[in-house]
């Protein structure tokens, strides 16, 4: 049975490539961003934008444009990556981290939560950069930081949508070549993404609050 599934950052890197193949799949796909692509364009998806996820316009965009859809799979993909260390700290960029890659994400699951079927599911993109156990390099703070406030968030998003049955997915995607690391990845965004949709597809109340690689593997927190 086909499924109504909501991307965000869809219009290009993993969001897009997700896109795809949920689309190959049968699937109703609502792609949602700031602004969309040619190559987004080409798939024949239902193509949202002016959707900025960080700002209280875009989540009335959202809102308002996915009035009435009853959703299946939730995808909270959108998320950015800066560079600070500590001999050169910007509070700015880490500000705005937590704001898209934290915060973003539990503000549209609490604005579209009353349209998330029961028996639903909901996958966060994370990083195992938010991964405090795994953390051997130091760095990057705005994004661990940000990264393990969206797994925190996660974890309890498994807790409190589960009188609903809806289970809820935390993923690395892995090391994926997209603008996000200047496309210096080991695997690609197709390859990403197809991993992404079969651990999504086998999600169910079982799995629900774990954090995995797009390979499978548990990862610590």
């Amino acid at each position: 049975m086909a499924k109504n599934v909501v991307i965000t950052g869809a219009n290009r890197g993993i969001g897009l490539a997700l896109a795809k193949l949920f689309k190959q799949q049968g699937d109703k796909v609502f792609a949602l961003c700031r602004h969309t692509s040619d190559e987004l364009e080409l798939l024949d998806v239902n193509v949202i934008t002016q959707i900025d996820v960080a700002t209280d316009e875009g989540i009335h965009n959202m809102q308002t444009s996915l009035a009435g859809v009853n959703i299946d799979v939730l995808i909270c993909n959108a998320g950015i990556l800066r560079d600070e260390q500590l001999a050169h700290l910007n509070l700015d960029t880490i500000r705005q981290q937590f704001e898209i890659n934290a915060l973003a994400p539990l503000r549209i699951v609490a604005a579209l939560n009353h349209q998330l079927n029961a028996g639903g599911k909901v996958a966060m993109i994370t990083s195992r950069m938010g991964s405090i156990e795994d953390n051997t390099s130091g760095g990057r703070y705005g994004y661990r930081m940000s990264k393990a406030a969206l797994n925190a968030a996660s974890m309890s998003l498994s807790h409190d949508l589960s009188p609903k049955q809806i289970a809820v997915g935390i993923y690395h995607p892995g090391y994926v070549q997209t603008d996000m690391v200047n496309h210096g990845g080991d695997i690609s965004a197709l390859e990403s993404a197809s991993r992404l949709v079969g651990l999504i597809n086998s999600l169910d109340m079982t799995t629900t609050g774990v954090f995995k690689h797009s390979n499978g593997q548990t990862l610590p927190w």
